[in-house]
């Protein structure tokens, strides 16, 4: 029985760690970016041009993620 080299796959950054390691401006300038694409994505979705349903929610959720963290670095600025 042959057994496999399985490579270790690498660390994968999640989402929220990139944001993090944004300054506020940065996020600020990303929100924007994530808005700006959901509503093109929302107009393609009126005009029946979007075939992905599902990239509405993805991006929802990263401006919402994105929000978050902006708030809580706020909240530590003010401290």
């Amino acid at each position: 029985m042959a057994t496999r080299n399985k490579k270790a796959a690498p660390a994968k950054v999640s989402k929220a760690a990139a944001l993090r390691e944004k300054d506020v401006a940065g996020l600020q300038a990303e929100i924007k970016d994530l808005q700006k694409a959901h509503f093109g994505l929302r107009m393609q979705k009126a005009t029946q041009q979007l075939s992905n349903l599902a990239t509405l929610r993805t991006t929802r959720r990263d401006i919402a993620r994105a929000k978050t963290i902006l708030a809580q670095k706020q909240e530590q600025a003010a401290k």
